[in-house]
């Protein structure tokens, strides 16, 4: 019996960098995505100037079910397309000769509800108004990628100020642990993209 291949993935949060941003609704592709690696059981995010100079995290121990990659960005929302082509690029040199591998993108969504979960892997989509997504399509427009976007919800003014108010404020712990539950959801998308 033979098991079906399956596609090496470079996930990737983008959100804003530090303390001063951390848990904040902005950064949920973060706050996701170091939920996701303790749920795995991978190794804690490190510093690895090949990647971007962003956050990697690993399987803590080789030979477990798939083959993924998780990296973090350090860089400011609005600029993470250079990053995320530096870690794109380093990985891919470690994918063998003939192969192919999938880059991910986990982000915040902000006009869908809290801890919800949408994937989209139509190449060339639009941004969506998301300056995160705005800043990698500037710089990879030829490399597609997956999306997974983590619902954040909207205030009800469509101000933009209280609009930026509203996506740079902590969560909630109650909104915390409703982002963090997307988590289970988000590891059967990235199992389904692993199958090409």
């Amino acid at each position: 019996m033979t098991t079906a291949r399956t596609l090496p993935l470079l996930v990737c949060s983008i959100g804003n960098p530090g303390s001063a941003y951390a848990n904040t609704l902005h950064s949920a592709g973060h706050t996701v995505i170091n939920k996701l690696a303790a749920h795995l059981g991978y190794s804690q995010f490190a510093k690895d100037r090949e990647y971007g100079k962003g956050l990697v995290s690993r399987p803590a121990i080789t030979g477990g079910s798939g083959d993924w990659t998780l990296w973090q960005s350090t860089s400011y929302m609005n600029e993470s397309g250079k990053g995320v082509k530096a870690a794109y690029t380093a990985w891919s040199r470690h994918i063998p000769v003939g192969e192919e591998g999938r880059l991910v993108v986990i982000y915040d969504e902000l006009e869908k509800p809290l801890g919800s979960v949408t994937v989209r892997t139509a190449v060339g989509a639009s941004a969506r108004g998301h300056n995160g997504l705005k800043s990698m399509l500037a710089v990879m427009r030829e490399v597609p990628f997956a999306r997974i976007g983590v619902g954040i919800g909207r205030p009800v003014s469509r101000d933009s100020g209280e609009v930026a108010r509203y996506v740079l404020r902590k969560m909630t712990p109650g909104e915390r642990e409703k982002v963090e539950l997307s988590v289970e959801e988000i590891v059967r998308s990235l199992q389904r993209l692993e199958k090409g």
